[in-house]
């Protein structure tokens, strides 16, 4: 709010301006019925009128340049609170998202920051100027009857105990609901995230349910905070009800008694009416402040939760890597005891390959997270250049880096745009020129549109073999230091595979790279190979030493190499892994 003071300031002083020119109508009851007719002084008739249309005129305006001023205050405050928030969750670890739904993100970035609108747009402002008006209201009113407006006040000063307790009372119950919302946005775009896997399995009614469970949670929680809105209401109209007996009581004795006249009752009146509306004003307000505040709370949590910002503070910059990595006795496990790497070390010099190979669940895709700074070893280090890759500053080390994952996540823009992603100032020319090296020309130029087709949320409008060629290109454009290729051709045919390979080994020169491939007959020029098993390396060295060897890595190039020959030379004829190593050997020395 503070950000914003100017203009809260500004609708501060419209609304003093509008509350006191509010005050002119309830005031003449006393003039008319006193002077006017009481005294007969018809005089004052007219400017009593001119009077009352002149205030009714001031409060007008007040209110409807108030209500612009916080209405904008308000709607460029929840815009700058999204902005701050954002800026701050993309900048978390990538492992808090992989605890995290992006639907719960979503709904705290746009949903909990609507409570600022009834702060700034109205809600505080209101409230003081309820409380401003009660306060005048009082003046007046001790004024005209002091005994009676005591006695009213004790009545408020218990309905305001009241609604500091409803106020509690509220408050978790609005967090309550702004948590469940969460999780069912989440859930919720889980499932049209993966609308086609849901059609696939034909689980519409399982995922109709899932949500139906979450909505009727909200129900419930919603109808609880509405159940004690109404209680809190409720009270109110009783506690002003009690005040309104009290008036008509009291004030009738008085002006039977002689001590008031009937102006001064009638004035009495109307400016109880004023004491009234902003205490039921207050009443209202109550909840929307605490829906707001429980709003606000959440964001508070997103807000001090550390970013990879705070974790590179003090970091040393990188302005340029040569690419030399090494691991040095490396565990890492995601549930405490269940190790996923053990003691893993190894060296890849600058500009070298280092190709993973193992079974799945061996741990090459969380090797390579430690690599991209995604996790941090739980003991050992990663060293980069020499330095240990905690004492770097991650923005400038991730600037270095190309990759390109097993799942190929594309933008809902054209293809040059996912392709520019990585070098958002560079020129068509060099888009064209890696798509050409990516072997994705070909079918970019078979579209109507070309560069400018846009390919859908998550690219669902290309194949799974035109995403992978699209991030290649977006890879080759970022033209890194170190490169990550996580089975960046397990979406390709043979063919496609073939006329790409010699674009990935022009990507590769110079530059060091991690390789994940299941297909081994890609890794076969890796300077090092090494077989991962259990989360350790097993065993490690070339293609040919690693065949010589006979271990692991061996028998998994026998197997797929028969499994290959059988599935796409010799369909139902069984080939012996003799046979198999005699024929890779000769494709080796062609080679």
């Amino acid at each position: 709010m503070w950000r914003h003071r100017r203009p809260l300031a500004l609708g501060f002083a419209l609304m003093v301006l509008g509350r006191g020119a509010g005050l002119v109508l309830p005031a003449s009851p006393k003039w008319l019925v006193d002077e006017v007719v009481g005294k007969g002084r018809h005089e004052l008739l007219v400017p009593l009128v001119l009077a009352i249309a002149a205030a009714t005129g001031v409060q007008a305006a007040a209110s409807l340049a108030l209500l612009r001023v916080v209405g904008t205050a308000a709607q460029r405050a929840i815009a700058e609170m999204r902005l701050r928030v954002q800026e701050r969750v993309v900048r978390f670890p990538a492992r808090y998202f992989a605890s995290t739904q992006s639907g719960a993100l979503i709904s705290r970035i746009m949903t909990d920051t609507e409570g600022m609108r009834n702060l700034i747009g109205g809600g505080v402002l209101e409230f003081v100027g309820s409380l401003l008006t009660a306060v005048l209201a009082v003046g007046v009113l001790f004024y005209l009857h002091w005994q009676l407006t005591l006695v009213s006040l004790a009545v408020l000063v218990v309905f305001t105990g009241g609604m500091t307790y409803a106020f509690g009372r509220l408050h978790p119950l609005y967090r309550e609901r702004g948590e469940i919302t969460a999780q069912v946005t989440g859930r919720l775009a889980e499932t049209l995230g993966g609308i086609q896997l849901v059609k696939a399995y034909g689980t519409e009614k399982r995922e109709q349910r899932v949500f139906a469970r979450g909505v009727h949670r909200l129900l419930r929680s919603i109808v609880r905070s509405i159940a004690a809105a109404s209680a809190t209401s409720a009270f109110a109209t009783l506690a002003l009800g009690v005040v309104g007996v009290l008036v008509v009581f009291l004030g009738g004795r008085a002006l039977l008694g002689g001590r008031m006249t009937l102006g001064d009752l009638f004035t009495y009146v109307t400016f109880s009416a004023l004491l009234v509306a902003p205490v039921m004003d207050i009443a209202g307000l109550t909840a929307q402040i605490s829906e707001a505040f429980a709003g606000l709370d959440r964001i508070r949590e997103l807000m001090q939760t550390p970013t990879e910002d705070d974790e590179d503070h003090g970091a040393l910059p990188v302005p340029s890597l040569r690419g030399d990595l090494a691991f040095e006795n490396v565990c890492f496990e995601y549930v405490a005891g269940v190790p996923v790497l053990r003691d893993v070390s190894f060296h890849a010099p600058a500009g070298t390959t280092t190709a993973l190979v193992g079974s799945s669940g061996s741990g090459k895709s969380t090797l390579v997270s430690l690599v991209m700074a995604f996790n941090r070893p739980q003991r050992g280090r990663v060293l980069v250049d020499g330095h240990d890759l905690r004492e770097l500053r991650l923005r400038d080390y991730r600037a270095q880096l190309g990759v390109v994952l097993q799942e190929n996540f594309l933008f809902d823009g054209t293809v040059a745009d996912n392709i520019r992603f990585a070098r958002p100032d560079a020129s068509r020319e060099e888009i064209e020129e890696v798509a050409r090296l990516a072997n994705a020309e070909e079918f970019i130029r078979g579209f109507p549109q070309g560069y400018d087709t846009v390919v859908g949320e998550r690219g669902i409008r290309l194949s799974g073999g035109q995403r992978q060629r699209i991030a290649i290109a977006r890879a080759l454009l970022a033209d890194p230091r170190i490169l990550i290729l996580d089975e960046a051709t397990s979406s390709l045919d043979s063919e496609s595979e073939a006329l790409i390979q010699e674009g990935l080994r022009r990507l590769r020169a110079g530059r060091t790279t991690f390789v994940i491939a299941h297909r081994l007959s890609t890794i076969r020029s890796a300077e090092q190979i090494l077989v991962l098993e259990g989360g350790e390396v097993v065993e490690r060295g070339t293609h040919a030493e690693l065949m010589a060897l006979g271990g692991r890595y061996r028998e998994l190039h026998d197997r797929q190499y028969a499994w290959e020959h059988d599935l796409f030379v010799n369909p139902g004829e069984e080939l012996h892994p003799e046979t198999a190593v005699e024929e890779d050997e000769a494709g080796v020395a062609a080679g």
